[in-house]
């Protein structure tokens, strides 16, 4: 794996699971260091596709490339986080965030010297020997992208990695996960319900319709960067989450 963040395509994958068709000859493509965002109604099978991407589920057809190859093993390429932290219960926060430092042959010292830098770099210096039940969610959620960020791979795969969090706690960690990404640059596909948060983070916006999964509209979101909250009262922001409402409906996803 070079340092370069690949870039990260599905062509025509088709899959269907106990019957029911969930990717139907999906298409997309995230160029090198580019954010981009996925979404859509609930169960239209986003959460699959992110699972395909990463390996961790092979479709019944179609391909998945990274760097413009196809990648059979492309397992451990990609980072996935889900939607919830996933932290080891067993481990402290500074054991699971060095993690993949240490599987990928870190020694013990030097992942947990890279872990305690990253803890602090995201606001948890002081809690670095804290078991998670010990924390708040946000602070989990701060650990979970910590660890993604150490995770070995250029390429992130987000699975509404806010969605069970209060709003508040949403919008701090969106600027967390702003900033790093914007510092690392990886290539990432983020599934998000939230359209907000969709604008404030991605360069595109991809928009599905109901199951099986076809992305049937895209909304380039060509406002400057650094995005804060704030400009979710900006009118073109405003317009932007007008068109995604339009695109939503038009799919059906909306009545």
């Amino acid at each position: 794996m070079t340092d370069a963040a690949p870039a990260i395509e599905a062509r025509d994958l088709t899959l269907s699971l106990g019957g029911t068709a969930v990717l139907d000859r999906f298409d997309l493509r995230v160029a090198p260091g580019e954010m981009v965002a996925l979404v859509g109604p609930s169960g239209c099978g986003k959460s699959t596709l992110l699972a395909v991407l990463a390996g961790l589920r092979e479709p019944d057809a179609g391909r998945v490339l990274i760097d413009g190859r196809d990648d059979p093993g492309r397992l451990g390429r990609l980072t996935l986080m889900p939607q919830h932290d996933a932290l080891l219960p067993w481990r402290t926060l500074i054991e699971n965030v060095g993690l993949g430092p240490a599987l990928a042959g870190a020694d013990r010292d030097a992942a947990r010297e890279t872990a305690r830098r990253t803890l602090a770099r995201f606001g948890l210096a002081g809690f670095e020997e804290h078991y998670p039940h010990a924390l708040s969610g946000g602070m989990r959620q701060r650990a979970a992208l910590a660890r993604t960020l150490l995770g070995g791979a250029r390429g992130w795969l987000l699975d509404e990695p806010f969605g069970a969090l209060d709003a508040l706690t949403r919008a701090d960690l969106q600027g967390v996960l702003s900033r790093a990404w914007s510092q690392d640059r990886p290539s990432a596909l983020l599934v998000t319900h939230d359209l907000d948060e969709a604008l404030l983070l991605a360069d595109r916006v991809l928009v599905c319709g109901p199951r099986p999964a076809r992305v049937v509209a895209e909304v380039v979101v060509d406002l400057p960067r650094p995005r804060t909250i704030d400009d979710t009262a900006r009118a073109d922001f405003a317009a932007l989450r007008g068109d995604l409402l339009a695109a939503l409906r038009g799919a059906g996803a909306l009545t």
